[in-house]
């Protein structure tokens, strides 16, 4: 059995450093008296669904830009895509790691890479690919992150609603952006705007945990 001297106390378990103290513990390891605990859903499907689904945000853009758009605006298409897939990987996998709060975090995730492409036009003479492809390409893929992790990961409700209700509504911008006349190739906000009406469509199925949950937080 392994040892802390530090707290002078004797650990069973393979534990290489104490979990009280953090000190480095001594002597031999002993099979761990605690059960290993299932994961409530596979990581293998997960990666699947991701892959698929990474591939299939892919196809449809290479699909847009042929059928669409052959000129030089389709090099920030393709940066705004794969800025998508990169948020989408992104927040499955801050789920993946449990993570505290995805969509907490997926929200911020929204935020700073939209802030970040818009700077980034804004540098290099402001073109419109960020407001066009690269805000609403963003958002609709951590929505769909948000939804793979709230399905097949079985989320409980309390970790996700407020902020699932928030991604959703983040979702809506580039709509907004659309009515006013700030976004020169309407696609891919429309998309957007679909999947953000399909996700507050679902988020309405339980609108009573997210009232428990709000009264919770704000302690009504």
């Amino acid at each position: 059995m392994r040892r802390c001297g530090a707290c002078a106390v004797e650990i069973e378990g393979t534990w290489t450093r104490c979990p009280l103290c953090g000190a480095l513990t001594t002597g031999a390891s002993v099979p761990d008296p605690l059960p290993p605990v299932p994961l409530d859903f596979s990581r293998r499907r997960v990666f699947r669904i991701l892959f698929f689904a990474s591939l299939a945000v892919i196809l449809a853009s290479l699909a847009a830009q042929l059928l669409f758009n052959r000129g030089d605006a389709g090099v920030g298409v393709l940066r705004s895509i794969w800025l998508g897939v990169v948020a989408l990987w992104l927040v499955v996998m801050m789920a993946v790691r449990k993570r505290r709060n995805v969509a907490k975090g997926t929200a911020y995730l929204v935020i700073l890479l939209g802030g970040v492409s818009t700077y980034w036009d804004y540098l290099t003479g402001w073109h419109g690919w960020s407001l066009s492809y690269a805000v609403p390409a963003t958002c609709a893929c951590s929505i769909v992150g948000v939804l793979i992790t709230v399905r097949v990961m079985r989320t409980e409700v309390g970790e996700h609603i407020v902020y699932s209700w928030m991604t959703a509504v983040l979702g809506l911008v580039p709509v907004v952006f659309l009515a006013l006349g700030w976004v020169r190739q309407p696609a891919v906000s429309v998309v957007c705007g679909v999947l953000s009406l399909v996700a507050l469509a679902m988020q309405l199925a339980s609108l009573r945990e997210t009232r428990h949950e709000l009264a919770k937080r704000l302690h009504l």
